[in-house]
């Protein structure tokens, strides 16, 4: 078939249909990554984003005129391909909280007023990590070393050499993941709390910071439920859940029996002494018994014997 058009128009249309497959590939792969920040603890990119409850503190404008007056829109995009578990190689020191990408930048810098999650010690904790897609990988959760000056930027060293929480594959329940662990006892005070999240199903790994403060509490103290501000549906098939393998299972109590029940056998009765009898462990008053008893024949058989003996001197 003969092209009546334009050779322009042509062009362009052929620019068009080639594009299209070009499109059409970026869309999907798009809609395939995962998206996500923690909310509770707030991390710096969701409280200073768009819809951030916080957006307005001296932190945040802080952070924007760091980026050059531009809002963190993407809050939920903070994220580095093909890191592989080369953390430490690939994120520079003090650009933690950036992950070293040039949007996120203002996030780095080293403030006392961030806004902050007040948390207590050795208690129970579960983060809020809200996420559009399901998706594969592992969370490890750190905390920054007792001693931490959060006027100076963060390094790696900062953070606790072992994560004190890690959750594989957890379920997208409500537009969330949950992961639950214990925190640390002995730290006080302010704190950065340290999430990544590598992907197994796609090349991202994903990093953020979310600002604590701690109080003091010894292990097992604030076992209050965690805070949560997405409602939890409970699905009729689902199992109860199991407790923490940190917390001793709860044993069910015993029921309470009736009075009659409860109250102890009353003793058995000697009907040859007309009292209750009592016995000992070693069986002394058994003895005893059964001796008076003898005791009492023996003068009964030796009060007949000598009346016999009586009658027959006097006839």
């Amino acid at each position: 078939m003969t092209d009546h058009r334009p050779p322009a128009a042509a062009a362009v249309a052929a620019v068009l249909v080639g594009a299209v497959p070009v499109l059409l590939t970026l869309a999907a792969a798009g809609v395939a990554q995962a998206h996500g920040a923690p909310t509770d603890p707030v991390s710096r990119v969701a409280a200073c984003g768009l819809d951030g409850a916080q957006r307005t503190s001296a932190a945040c404008r802080a952070a924007r005129a760091v980026n050059g007056g531009a809002d963190f829109s993407a809050w939920d995009n903070l994220r580095v391909a093909d890191v592989r578990g080369r953390d430490r190689e690939v994120i520079p020191d003090g650009q933690l909280c950036s992950a070293g990408l040039d949007a996120y930048k203002g996030l780095d810098i080293a403030r006392t007023d961030w806004p902050a999650t007040p948390l207590k010690a050795g208690a129970p904790f579960t983060l809020t990590y809200r996420s559009t897609i399901p998706h594969r990988g592992t969370f490890n959760l750190y905390l920054t070393k007792q001693g931490h000056d959060p006027a100076t930027p963060l390094r790696w060293d900062d953070l606790a050499a072992r994560p004190f929480a890690t959750a594989t594959d957890p379920a997208l329940v409500n537009g969330a993941y949950r992961i639950s662990g214990r925190l640390p006892s002995g730290l006080t005070g302010r704190h950065v709390l340290y999430t990544v999240w590598r992907n197994t199903d796609t090349p991202d790994t994903y990093y953020s910071c979310s600002d604590v403060v701690l109080t003091g509490g010894s292990h097992g103290e604030g076992d209050a439920p965690p805070r949560d501000t997405l409602p939890q549906t409970a699905q009729p098939s689902e199992a109860p859940p199991s407790p923490p393998a940190d917390r001793p299972t709860e044993q069910p109590s015993e029921p309470q029996g009736t009075a009659e029940a409860a109250a102890p056998a009353a003793p058995p009765v000697d009907p040859s002494a007309g009292r209750p009898a009592t016995a000992s462990a070693d069986g002394d008053d058994n003895t005893l018994t059964l001796i008076a008893g003898s005791g009492a024949a023996v003068l009964a058989l030796l009060a007949v014997t000598g009346s016999a003996m009586l009658r027959r001197r006097r006839t």
